[in-house]
């Protein structure tokens, strides 16, 4: 004897599940005619039940899927068909992608199918693959400027170190002229050097990690100082270091090089007015990891309404004529190209603070403590 559940089962009307599903739910003979859908088929395509039942299904189907979609039904035969998807045109002339799952029933030659409107998941697809492939061409583009830059600004340079190897000192009277001199020969000679050694790294595959070596952070301060000491001079700026915690470390020279000079220059370009910059860098470490710590007494950031921009390419914060967008951006990547990260601290009017971490052993080979 049935039970109260059983009975209530037995006597539910099963057909308002196919009624009321929100999934395209399809009965199709083996003739290629739909025998019963469900109202959601109608709704999605816009036809009329008496319209789908008239015409072949592959009338359907997009044109370009009616081959696929047809050689997929044959395949019934043998298995049941999961998560095939294909194109079909509404009645609006719009196009829809459906995914299927398929049965073939062969007592009956009836075939039950079950589709949910997978439209926008595809759109999502697309529109990222077509943003995928105009990053990749943008960074093709940006690799192929910055080579051929580089490249072509080595000539000239070479005439400029070529000219001032010529130069004899012994002839210069005026000692301040010889200073001058000998700072356009090592700032010529520091530059020459870099583009070498960007060209060297745009010409290498994109997937080779960043060359690593043991380096001091003394001493590639040391260089980038000595670089750019005209400015420093000239903008009054004091620039404390301590490296007593950490001297040493397995990182990309250039790379580090550069991080020194975009945070230095940048610290100075940014100086308040009336106020001399003042620059403290110091490293340390905390666990497993080794920091860099650059501050500055400048202008400042109102990071609840730049932190998601900081870093981005041409994004400028503050009026001055040398002003790109791109000191900032190649810290960040030269950084993160180390298997590191970046925290920000900065209050407007009072001067900013960047900590540069590096984690040691980690598995995208980044930095490490070296002694």
């Amino acid at each position: 004897m049935l039970g109260d559940n059983a009975r209530t089962m037995v006597d539910f009307d099963y057909r308002r599940f196919f009624e009321l599903s929100p999934d395209l739910l399809c009965i199709a003979g083996l003739d290629g005619y739909f025998r019963r859908v469900n109202p959601a088929v109608s709704a999605l395509l816009g036809y009329s039940e008496e319209e789908l039942y008239s015409r072949p299904i592959d009338t359907f189907v997009h044109p370009d899927d009616q081959h696929v979609t047809r050689s997929s039904r044959e395949s019934l035969a043998q298995s049941t068909l999961r998560n095939f998807e294909n194109r079909y045109v509404t009645k609006r002339g719009e196009v829809v992608w459906l995914a299927w799952t398929s049965q073939l029933i062969e007592d009956s030659a009836l075939v039950f199918a079950i589709a949910k409107n997978v439209t926008h998941r595809k759109r999502l697809e697309a529109e990222r693959l077509a943003l995928v492939e105009e990053l990749t061409k943008v960074n093709s583009d940006l690799k192929a400027f910055t080579l051929t830059t580089s490249h072509d600004l080595r000539s000239p340079l070479n005439n400029l170190l070529l000219v001032s190897e010529l130069l004899d000192l012994e002839q210069v009277e005026d000692q301040e002229m010889v200073n001058l001199i000998e700072v356009l020969r090592r700032n010529a000679g520091a530059l020459h050097a870099t583009l070498n050694t960007y060209v060297d790294a745009l010409s290498e595959p994109s997937d080779r990690p960043t060359p690593r070596e043991p380096v001091r952070f003394s001493e590639s301060l040391g260089d980038v100082v000595a670089s750019i000491s005209s400015m420093i001079d000239a903008s009054g700026a004091t620039l404390r270091s301590d490296f007593a915690r950490l001297d040493h470390a397995v990182l990309n020279r250039t790379l580090l090089d550069s991080i020194f000079l975009n945070l230095i220059t940048n610290a100075i370009k940014y100086a308040r007015p009336g106020v001399p910059p003042v620059i403290a860098i110091h490293t340390d470490r905390v666990g497993d990891v080794r920091r860099l710590v650059v501050s500055d007494n400048g202008l400042g950031f109102d990071l609840p309404e730049v932190r998601d921009r900081l870093f981005g390419l041409n994004q400028t914060f503050h009026a001055h004529p040398d002003s790109k967008g791109v000191g900032l951006y190649l810290v960040h990547r030269h950084v993160t190209s180390l298997g590191g990260y970046i925290s920000v601290d900065s209050t407007v009017g009072e001067g900013t603070t960047f900590t540069l971490s590096f984690p040691t052993g980690n598995s995208d080979g980044g930095a490490f403590d070296a002694t």
